[in-house]
C-alpha cells in the first residue's frame, strides 16, 4: 500500500477535517501487510494518525484509517452515545468501541450500519440511514443526507478539493508526512 492511495483515499482525514476513512485493498501477505501498518504508524503517530486493519478476507483488508482525538470528540457527543449504547458498543471509550466496530465486521454478515459514527458522519444522518436507507433521502454524496443537505453539500466539496489539492501536491513531491496535518 503505497503513500498515493492513501492520498487518494484519505486526504481529507490526513488533512484533519475528518475523523476517518475506510477502505478496502488487496492483501495477499497478511503479516507483510501487517508490517507495512507498523511502519505507518510509526510514522504518522505523532500526527495524530492511527490506522488499523479491522477485518480480513478473501485476499482483502478492510483498514480503518482515523485519527482517535477526534474520534473522542465525536463520541462525547450524547446523540452519539445514545446511538452507540442501542447497537451494544462501550461509547464511553472510544478505543474500546473501534475493537468492537472490528468485532461486528468479522462475526456479522451485515455492514453495521453505525459505522458513519466512526467516520465523522453527522449523526442525524446515521440515524436516518439506520432508520430507513431510502426514505427521506435529501442527498447522496459521501454519505446519504437526511438532515442538513446545505452543510453537507459543503462538505463534500471541502473533501473533495482538499483530495486535489493533496493528490497534486504529491505528484509534485510532498511527502505524506509533509501533507499530514498534526492533530
Amino acid at each position: 500500500m503505497g503513500d498515493q492511495v492513501l492520498i487518494k483515499l484519505c486526504s481529507p482525514t490526513l488533512a484533519g477535517i475528518k475523523t476517518g476513512n475506510l477502505f478496502t485493498i488487496d492483501c495477499d501477505d497478511i503479516e507483510l501487510f501487517n508490517h507495512e501498518v507498523r511502519g505507518f504508524n510509526i510514522r504518522l503517530a505523532d500526527k495524530g494518525l492511527r490506522m488499523i486493519p479491522i477485518k480480513y478476507w478473501n485476499g482483502h483488508v478492510l483498514i480503518y484509517l482515523y485519527r482517535p482525538s477526534f474520534l473522542k470528540r465525536d463520541f462525547s457527543d450524547k446523540e452519539v452515545c445514545k446511538v452507540l449504547k442501542e447497537k451494544g458498543y462501550s461509547y464511553n471509550n472510544s478505543d474500546l468501541c473501534v475493537a468492537e466496530l472490528s468485532k461486528h465486521l468479522r462475526k456479522d454478515s451485515k455492514f453495521p450500519h453505525e459505522i458513519g459514527l466512526f467516520l465523522g458522519y453527522p449523526v442525524k444522518d446515521v440515524v436516518g440511514f439506520m432508520n430507513d436507507s431510502r426514505k427521506g433521502v435529501q442527498y447522496t454524496g459521501f454519505w446519504k443526507v437526511y438532515a442538513d443537505k446545505d452543510s453537507a453539500l459543503a462538505t463534500f466539496d471541502r473533501y473533495k478539493r482538499v483530495t486535489e489539492i493533496y493528490s497534486m501536491a504529491h505528484e509534485n513531491g510532498a511527502s505524506l508526512e509533509q501533507l499530514t496535518v498534526a492533530g
